[in-house]
């Protein structure tokens, strides 16, 4: 009797090792830290104390459970916070980058759920100067097209489709319900296609939003819009927000060139405006360790411009060790005010900023 009950326990314990050997769990993160010095912060020349430049500052977790018959479980949890401060990057909110549960099919796709980010940010954003180069500064103003993972890209509540890639193509949908924790509180949806075949990748993206917050004071130094007041400092919601882009890179050698274009309508009370950027730029690896790369943009919103100008030299110590130096000049129209991502308002229309430090991966 006891040699049954051991040889069935061992059978057992054989069993869920076997489980456990189809499961796996990783552990992730990103820290980056810098100094930097701003021509004009808030009307005058300042020296700063700058994180996640290169990338922006995160830990995570992300697991993958093997289900059989190319079924697979599929889990991630990720938290921005600052390698500078220690401090979150949303008070109250732990996984404020990505939180979701889903299941992967190797023949069809993947379906999660829970806290994601749209297809701009996905599909796109790998396209643009700030993602090329390595620069969350370079991304466009107030990150109204959504491409730099901050607010407003973040979502709760949704649904997402993934296809697998078919002769280089690739799918997805995204469907936001109602939201009383993100940045979007009315519905959302989103579609997105990428395809890459040799050297060549191609993306576009589009969504709609309704009830969205738009940092159109803060992030463009905006007074109004369309007759309506804005608060410095005070959420802007929009009652419809339409988000639509298309984008792609080609590698020539040790040259990558890259382009973007990105249109967002926002509209508030009946009154709408579009918000356009035209985004491009070459990255150069001149040795296998040493990158070199230069990116503009320029984008109209409400009657104004604002272009800006970015030349990116990353040098890596190791796979996961890379140490950089980045030059941003930024000018805006006369009734606008100059204000690189992540850095501040100049009091001005002109603003240059220059930012070196360190990024590590685990």
């Amino acid at each position: 009797m006891n040699k049954s009950r051991n040889a069935l326990a061992l059978s057992m314990l054989l069993v869920a090792c076997g489980v456990h050997a189809q499961s796996s769990v990783t552990l992730y993160g990103s820290l980056d830290a810098g100094v930097g010095y701003v021509s004009n912060l808030r009307g005058g020349r300042a020296f700063i104390a700058q994180q996640g430049t290169l990338q922006a500052d995160r830990w995570g977790l992300t697991g993958v459970e093997d289900l059989g018959g190319g079924l697979k479980t599929v889990f991630k949890l990720e938290s921005g916070f600052s390698t500078i401060s220690g401090a979150m990057s949303s008070a109250g909110t732990l996984f404020n980058r990505q939180a979701y549960v889903g299941l992967s099919e190797s023949r069809i796709g993947t379906v999660t759920l829970g806290r994601q980010t749209d297809f701009h940010f996905e599909m796109l954003g790998p396209l643009s100067t700030a993602q090329t180069l390595g620069d969350f500064s370079a991304f466009h103003p107030g990150n109204i097209d959504g491409l730099g993972n901050t607010v407003p890209v973040e979502l709760s509540n949704t649904i997402k489709f993934r296809s697998r890639t078919i002769a280089g193509v690739t799918l997805g949908a995204m469907y936001g319900f109602t939201n009383q924790s993100s940045s979007t509180t009315g519905r959302s949806i989103s579609f997105g296609a990428t395809y890459g075949y040799g050297p060549l990748n191609l993306a576009a993206a589009y969504s709609e939003y309704r009830d969205r917050t738009l940092n159109l004071a803060g992030g463009l130094g905006l007074t109004s819009f369309e007759g309506i007041g804005l608060t410095a400092g005070a959420p802007f919601v929009a009652d419809s927000v339409r988000n639509a882009g298309i984008g792609g890179s080609f590698q020539i050698g040790r040259v990558q060139l890259h382009a973007l274009l990105t249109q967002v309508r926002i509209e508030e009370r009946g009154r709408a405006d579009n918000y356009r950027t035209i985004d491009g730029g070459a990255n150069f690896q001149v040795t296998p360790a040493y990158m070199i790369g230069v990116g503009a943009w320029t984008t109209t919103f409400a009657g104004e411009r604002w272009t800006q100008v970015t030349i990116a030299n990353v040098y890596a110590l190791s796979k996961l060790t890379q140490l950089y130096a980045d030059v941003m000049v930024e000018q805006a129209s006369s009734g606008a005010v100059a204000n690189t991502l992540g850095i501040g308002p100049s009091s001005s229309n002109r603003q240059t900023v220059v930012l070196a430090g360190i990024h590590h991966l685990f």
